[in-house]
């Protein structure tokens, strides 16, 4: 017979605790490179413990994605009396839920299909919330505009997922509520700005004389942006340019090995464009000028390539992986250098928050919203991205 004293119970919380646990592993290395019995040991259970909260790893991704949605929830309704309160909100939830943006992001997109629209719907319902409060502000605004501008400031929050840059906390949310505050005064002009309404990545069909390679690399970028990599399998690589599944190995020894040329495409081209605009600007405010603009047009062109470096980085070899990072730093290190030489003022590490925010924000901008659809896209883009980086009132 079992005493009180050999109950044996669960400590409170422990739901929670394991949550928050897988939820930091799969934002640091991806879902697929996470087991459930690494998650028990950095709670410090047993892997058949863990299985009484959390039937299956699928079932925990879904709970934790949901539990940062929920904060986000919480949040939207505190806040839901005036901008500033609606900017303090999210910024704390912000900084406490910072995998919060690579788990909706990239791992969400691993969900079945009918759990992901149930999590959109429940996104969309928080946005359109906080387009209440932005249209109650500013009334002049179209409500499309209000939304547009609320996804905007999620996005720029949503950045802290991809760095790791971290001020005293007060200041860090003051940061991002001054960040936030910046989007939300945006005022989209709605001028057509001459661009394609929907970014495309691949040439038109008619235009199309590249070897069975080249289709290789433009359809993989768009099926592991898509869908992720570890989604998609060679017979659908194949059939995307009307080959067999094997026959993708004639040309490429692994997908693996496809996944990371389709990365060295997009940053020589992005280095290409983005690098060579700055480099042409002449003065730092006219050569950040010249090169947000620049970054803007390759996003709406190459929508794909840029979800897939975001996304699939992790899933590279060791040393492809490195030449990716690398890549991003010395990317990052040029933009930080021209801000801090326009605004002299700003410290490293916020320069570093804000220039992540604006990649984001464009990032986001191109790929998921029906924002893409908007004639004045770029230049509204481009009005968001001065505002993130603090450029708002210093035009060249």
């Amino acid at each position: 017979m079992t005493t009180e004293r050999e109950v044996v119970r669960r400590p409170p919380g422990r739901g929670a605790q394991i949550l928050a646990v897988a939820s930091g592993q799969f934002h640091r290395r991806g879902y697929h490179q996470i087991s459930m019995a690494e998650v028990a040991a950095e709670v410090g259970i047993t892997a058949p413990a863990l299985y009484r909260h959390y039937r299956s790893k699928p079932e925990l991704l879904l709970r934790a994605v949901e539990s940062d949605l929920s904060a986000l929830r919480a949040a939207v309704r505190a806040g839901h009396r005036d901008l500033g309160g609606l900017c303090a909100a999210l910024a704390a939830v912000a900084v406490q839920h910072r995998a919060l943006g690579t788990l909706w992001q990239r791992d969400a997109r691993l969900l079945p299909a009918a759990q992901r629209a149930e999590l959109w719907g429940r996104l969309r319902e928080d946005v359109g919330r906080m387009a209440g409060v932005v249209s109650a502000a500013r009334p002049e605004l179209p409500p499309q505009d209000a939304e547009f501008l609320c996804w905007s400031m999620l996005s720029a929050y949503g950045s802290l997922s991809y760095h790791s840059f971290a001020p005293p906390r007060r200041r860090f949310e003051r940061l991002l509520q001054e960040i936030g505050g910046a989007v939300l005064a945006v005022t989209p002009d709605g001028r057509p700005d001459g661009r394609p309404a929907r970014p495309v990545d691949a040439p038109a069909e008619s235009a199309r004389t590249e070897s069975r390679r080249e289709e290789l690399l433009t359809a993989a970028v768009r099926l592991f942006h898509e869908r992720g990599f570890d989604n998609v399998s060679t017979d659908q690589l194949g059939a995307a340019v009307g080959i067999s599944g094997p026959s993708v190995y004639k040309h490429f020894d692994t997908k693996a090995d496809l996944l990371a040329a389709t990365l060295v495409r997009s940053r020589e081209r992005l280095w290409h464009e983005v690098e060579g605009a700055i480099a042409a600007g002449g003065a730092p405010g006219e050569a950040l000028a010249a090169g947000l603009c620049a970054y803007v047009d390759f996003a709406l062109r190459h929508r794909h390539y840029l979800g897939v470096m975001l996304s699939e980085t992790e899933r590279l070899a060791e040393p492809d992986r490195r030449a990716a990072v690398d890549f991003r730093r010395n990317f990052l290190r040029t933009w930080v250098g021209l801000l801090r030489q326009v605004r002299p003022g700003f410290e490293s590490a916020e320069a570093r928050i804000r220039v992540h925010a604006m990649f984001a924000l464009v990032n986001d901008g191109v790929r998921n919203r029906a924002g893409g659809a908007r004639p004045d896209l770029a230049g509204v883009l481009v009005e968001s991205g001065r505002a993130v980086l603090g450029l708002a009132e210093s035009r060249p």
